[in-house]
């Protein structure tokens, strides 16, 4: 099949999932269908709503609670790119 003919099959089809990035945050919207939360790399840090100006307005608000969600995060990621590292090191 050619890869333009592809495209114009699928060009009516709507994307099931959609990213936009905070300016200046690690924070990414996810959005499914008239579903919207927040993400920091693959960890979800809103619940679900049907607005995204409120998610979007969530994640903007720096509180203490977000500050200790983000470096519990950051050290779930750094133990398993150790774990990664210590992994590769073991097979060599």
């Amino acid at each position: 099949m050619d890869v333009k003919k592809v495209d114009k099959k699928n060009s009516s089809r709507t994307e099931l999932i959609k990213r936009e990035e905070i300016k200046d945050s690690p924070f990414t919207i996810i959005s499914v269908k008239d579903k919207h939360f927040g993400v920091m790399g693959n960890y979800r840090v809103t619940e679900e709503n049907h607005n995204k100006k409120e998610v979007k307005k969530e994640l903007e608000k720096i509180t203490w609670n977000r500050i200790i969600q983000v470096m519990m995060i950051l050290n779930t990621m750094q133990e398993e790119t150790n774990k990664t590292i210590n992994n590769k090191e073991n097979k060599n």
